[in-house]
């Protein structure tokens, strides 16, 4: 405990204890490229089954016919489905948009995709005809991916042939027979121009010589395309096909642009245990949880299972409502779930401010559920997280963007579908800019109006009713002040990057810089806890996302030296709360298929456990007053850090910190205040008190508080 004096008292006592604590934590474009080229990417994935298993005891392979009278003989799947490849929700139920080939995706297809968009169809996988330049190689004409701002060399938005003619083609070697049913394209993302293929063929090959075009009873079926850039088309194929290598050959293009393509490829791999690919590629999971994608209702009925099955450690509560009136509900875990237990640290996981990125809401969703399942198993790590802190899992924070994203599917919501609030607004850019009030103060020493380094307050015209501001963000502003958070993340899509504050530079002329907190070396610590324990982030092997490579951070960023952003979460809550926040960005596809879940999870479990026992990382506390009691709002500094925090209603404080030796000072209005030097080890240790003999009064006179 801190114990402060009144001033007005000569022979007020003074103590200052704290417990010193921590956690030591560990394209080549030609087809002669060499089939047993390097696959990165996917170097450490394990060799195991995937959960998919093929074949099913006492099943035989797909019938095949075959189709006569081609180049080439191609076996074709009949139509009926085989008990193998059951999708796990309903069938698929295509709705016509008014021109044909176009489709609004209800339920996911039978076959999942291949994974362009995933990176799981590598580099080497992909090829084309010709290419407009390296950085519009078939290495970039996946699905979703962005372009650079500046669409140099190395990172544009999609394949574009070096000619406009009937005879460029892109392809994929699926590396073993595969029932192919369909594709998806895109056109080419950019800021500077429009291209797109308005229609084309599909052709399907054993050998990369011999093809055979998709046909129906009128000839070869010609595909169409895409109107404009962005929104995906899917085109269902007539009758499966089984082949190696799929090839999608342009025949018409947007007349005031050029050949240029983003596509996924929809097919089930056929059961080949011998093939190396296979192997390595595929990997399962041991944890029995509910791998798939939950709408409100769904998500809602799966809190109330895990509510149902631990009740003792769970509880359901609601930080608010959306614009559409959707609850924002979060699942608290605790030995105590609804109080506040005096030195206990709260931490927060938030996912889905932006609606279509949903791998963070289905990551949460899994952790509580496996959190739920260890505590019962006795896992001792489990047990001693849930006794020791206060977890809080809001798996949905923007609802109603999910319901658009949803509505969907995963594969046609396109980049942007479901981004925003239900009014528009895009929640983790919707905070008070703090930032600013901060450093104008600094830069203006000499001027009456000062600034606290620490909890500064919201503008006023921020709180009146006319500011633009989501309902959901002042839900969770309000949720924030409520409850004494530590740590936090926000689970987010798109990267395979962890990103820390500032996310806000200083300088008004840059877009870019790289712009620290006092605690930026207890951040980077943070952020690196996560990336170093995901099973990709930190593998300098593994391919970037879209345009950034983090490899030189090891997997994290400063977000400012990223790109800036005014009133982000991770700002306003180091700036406002006790709080340090960061942004986890959990995968390169925001809406991945219903099939890639449980590899994610496994590539994210550990992480996720690591990150929350970062909570525990620093000092902790409580201030007291001469007769026992919590003394709430005192200050707690340490020396050389431009950083304090307060205690809250109880007294009671945590302080995050790596290990080392600090000078630690409380001071508080109305009282006398103390200082003392504390040792974080770089181990859990057990709670150790540290008492000292401090002088207090005019008098000077010593008291042994011991």
């Amino acid at each position: 405990m801190i114990a402060l004096g009144k001033e007005s008292s000569c022979s007020s006592q003074l103590c200052l204890a704290l417990c010193a604590f921590g956690l030591l934590l560990l394209g080549d474009l030609s087809q002669a490229v060499p089939m047993d080229d390097q696959d990165y990417y996917l170097q450490e994935i394990s060799n195991r089954d995937h959960y998919y298993s093929f074949p099913y005891p006492g099943e035989e392979y797909f019938p095949f016919t075959e189709q006569p009278g081609e180049e080439g003989t191609i076996r074709a799947a009949q139509p009926e489905e085989h008990p193998g490849f059951k999708p796990s929700r309903k069938e698929l139920k295509p709705k016509k948009s008014g021109k044909k080939g176009k489709s609004i995706l209800e339920t996911p297809p039978d076959c999942p995709p291949l994974g362009l968009e995933t990176l799981k169809i590598t580099d080497f996988q992909l090829h084309a005809s010709t290419a407009k330049r390296y950085g519009l190689g078939a290495h970039r004409g996946r699905l979703n991916i962005q372009a650079g701002v500046n669409e140099n060399d190395f990172y544009d938005g999609a394949w574009c042939a070096g000619r406009n003619d009937p005879f460029q083609w892109i392809e994929v070697d699926a590396r073993r027979l595969t029932k192919f049913t369909g594709v998806i394209t895109q056109g080419r993302n950019s800021l500077w121009s429009s291209n797109w293929v308005t229609s084309y063929k599909v052709l399907v090959s054993n050998d990369s010589h011999a093809w055979t075009a998709v046909k129906n009873e009128s000839g070869d079926v010609i595909f169409e395309g895409n109107s404009e850039k962005e929104i995906p088309v899917l085109n269902m194929l007539p009758v499966p096909l089984v082949a190696r290598y799929i090839r999608i050959n342009p025949r018409s293009w947007y007349e005031e642009g050029s050949i240029c393509m983003r596509l996924e490829i929809l097919g089930c791999p056929l059961p080949d245990p011998n093939n190396y690919y296979h192997r390595r590629n595929e990997m399962t999971t041991t944890d029995n949880l509910d791998f798939k994608h939950h709408n409100y209702k769904e998500m809602r009925q799966l809190m109330k299972t895990v509510n149902k099955m631990c009740p003792n450690i769970t509880r359901i509560y609601n930080i608010g409502k959306s614009h559409q009136g959707l609850k924002l509900y979060a699942v608290e875990i605790s030995d105590n779930p609804g109080e506040h237990e005096v030195g206990e640290p709260e931490f927060r996981y938030i996912a889905g401010a932006h609606g279509n990125e949903v791998l963070g809401r289905e990551l949460i969703l899994l952790l509580m559920q496996f959190m739920c399942q260890e505590y019962l198993a006795g896992n001792p790590r489990i047990v001693h997280l849930i006794e020791d802190t206060r977890i809080h899992l809001l798996p949905s924070v923007n609802p109603d963007g999910y319901d658009k994203a949803y509505k969907a599917g995963s594969e046609l919501g396109g980049w942007s579908l479901g981004r925003w609030t239900q009014d528009g607004i895009d929640i983790n850019n919707n905070f008070p800019d703090l930032n600013s009030l901060l450093w104008e103060s600094e830069d203006q020493k000499k001027s009456k109006r000062k600034v606290p380094n620490h909890h500064i307050p919201i503008p006023d015209w921020y709180l009146s009713e006319n500011a633009t501001v989501a309902v959901e963000t002042r839900a969770i502003i309000a949720w924030m002040e409520k409850i004494p958070f530590v740590l936090g993340g926000n689970l987010q899509g798109g990267e395979l990057v962890v990103a820390y504050p500032y996310d806000m530079v200083r300088s008004l002329w840059k877009t870019q810089d790289y712009t620290p907190t006092p605690d930026d070396h207890v951040f980077r610590w943070l952020a690196y806890s996560y990336a170093s324990t995901h099973r990709l982030m930190t593998d300098a092997r593994r391919r970037a996302c879209h345009t950034e490579d983090f490899q030189k951070e090891d997997g994290t960023v400063n977000g400012a030296s990223w790109h800036t952003v005014a009133g982000s979460i991770n700002d306003f809550s180091y700036l406002h709360t006790n709080c340090f926040e960061l942004s986890i960005y959990v995968g390169c596809d925001k809406y991945p298929h219903e099939s890639e879940l449980p590899e994610e999870w496994e590539n994210n479990r550990e992480s996720l456990i690591v990150f929350m026992e970062q909570v525990h990382r620093g000092i902790k506390g409580i201030v007291k007053d001469v007769h026992g009691r919590g003394i709430p709002n005192a200050i707690i500094s340490v020396e050389g850090v431009n950083h304090d925090i307060r205690t809250g209603a109880d007294g009671d404080y945590w302080r995050l910190l790596n290990p080392g030796e600090y000078v630690v000072g409380v001071k508080a209005e109305g009282y006398t205040g103390a200082t003392k030097t504390c040792e974080v080890s770089g181990y859990l240790n057990k709670q150790d008190i540290f008492c000292s003999v401090v002088r207090s009064g005019s008098r000077g006179k010593a008291f042994d508080v011991c």
